[in-house]
């Protein structure tokens, strides 16, 4: 029996995808992959075709403005973030965050902590990005905290010490565990995935980015998030199956927020 899997980060809408997404679904679904999120990054005029209901892998999504496009981002782009989260009541926050490698560091923070106030607005958990940031990202969250649904959300692609790793999980975030746990030379990442509480784990592929080790250079896609599970069962202490259950339960907390009647059914995803 083909164990069920939860990719919580995969840019499934990237034209990367466009000559054949439907193959990378079916590939997903064979892995095991049964549920995917998919992060915004960007105002988009129109959504693509996978979105649509009866894929055979069950599809989330978020909307948000990322900082690497900060430089491209308008006024009117936060405002339509605000209406996709007003018309469809299944929309994740994200994926939203600060990155020191890009740049207009203050409008980063303006957007992002704007972004942070309709998520709170909305009662809608967080798709985290950072980069030499996280300590930037917590003092900007930190006012809004308690008032964030109960899972506030992931800290996605985490890479960092088992003292950062607690410190998010005990603010109530998951941590993204990705392709980085698949490399020997992540050691710092790899001990503080090993020791923190599952209870604070998430899977997550981010393809088309994020390849595992072995497929260096190559389009990554939601199907290796089966390699992402083998190589943190590896690492883990519980036995496969325990692994494998409590990080389905932690992925279904991040859309525990649904209604059970959204408010539309012309919604997006």
């Amino acid at each position: 029996m083909v164990e069920s899997l939860f990719d919580t980060h995969c840019h499934l809408d990237f034209e990367v995808f466009d000559a054949d997404r439907e193959e990378v679904l079916r590939r997903a679904a064979q892995a095991g992959v049964q549920h995917i999120l998919v992060p915004g990054t960007r105002r988009m005029a129109h959504f693509p075709p996978c979105f649509e209901r009866g894929s055979q892998v069950q599809l989330h999504g978020a909307v948000g403005l990322h900082p690497y496009f900060i430089e491209q981002h308008q006024s009117q782009d936060l405002d339509w973030v605000d209406k996709q989260l007003q018309h469809d009541k299944r929309l994740l926050v994200g994926e939203i965050g600060l990155d020191r490698t890009c740049t207009e560091w203050q409008k980063q923070c303006e957007l992002f902590e704007q972004q942070v106030q309709l998520a709170v607005r909305y009662r809608r958990p967080l798709i985290l990005h950072h980069r030499k940031s996280q300590s930037d990202l917590l003092g900007l969250l930190t006012p809004y905290l308690a008032e964030l649904p109960q899972c506030k959300g992931v800290l996605h692609a985490f890479s960092g010490s088992r003292q950062q790793a607690q410190d998010w999980i005990a603010k109530g975030f998951k941590l993204g565990v990705g392709g980085t746990i698949t490399y020997a030379r992540a050691a710092k990442t790899r001990a503080a995935i090993a020791e923190v509480p599952l209870s604070g784990l998430v899977l997550e592929t981010d393809a088309p980015d994020m390849p595992v080790a072995g497929h260096q250079g190559k389009r990554n896609e939601p199907s290796r998030l089966a390699d992402v599970f083998a190589a943190l069962a590896e690492l883990r202490q519980e036995s496969a199956s325990e692994l494998r259950q409590k990080l389905w339960e932690n992925s279904l907390e991040l859309i525990d927020f649904l209604a059970a009647d959204a408010s539309d059914d012309s919604a997006i995803y």
